[in-house]
């Protein structure tokens, strides 16, 4: 007979957490809250560059809290390399930010020396990617953390 039950590979192998995961989640969590305050104060010196880069640290401590949490790191840190270690240790807990997380990556693409390139993104996308933010904040927190 056949089942309906999702597997995740955490639930296959055991877990050995990574020691500071918990710390990762705290910093990400300062990057988030830090990042709303100075988009809601809109003040110059934070721009949406600034703010951008705010929301993707958040985004990324708290993928690397997931991950290490569960014993594994991804291959690289960019967004596509943090969804490809999420999707490949959390099957199908991304699927609604997923799109969200890989479009982070077009406005900086800092790995490669040769081809590095950034394109800061407009103060009117800040919203959708302090939401995107909180959103990971959540998964991570409540999923995978707890």
């Amino acid at each position: 007979m056949a089942t309906s039950a999702r597997f995740n590979i955490a639930d296959l192998k055991p877990v050995h957490p990574i020691q500071g995961w918990r710390r990762f989640f705290e910093e990400g969590s300062g990057y988030l809250s830090t990042a709303h305050a100075a988009y809601e104060k809109r003040r110059k010196v934070y721009t949406a560059g600034i703010l951008y880069n705010l929301a993707a640290m958040a985004i990324e401590k708290f993928v690397m809290a997931a991950l290490m949490r569960y014993g594994t790191m991804p291959y690289n840190h960019t967004m596509a390399d943090l969804v490809e270690a999420m999707e490949e240790t959390f099957p199908g807990d991304l699927n609604d930010i997923r799109s969200g997380l890989l479009q982070m990556d077009k406005y900086q693409e800092i790995c490669d020396l040769e081809g590095f390139s950034i394109a800061p993104p407009a103060m009117d996308e800040i919203p959708a990617m302090l939401a995107l933010a909180e959103k990971v904040q959540s998964l991570v927190s409540e999923k995978i953390i707890s």
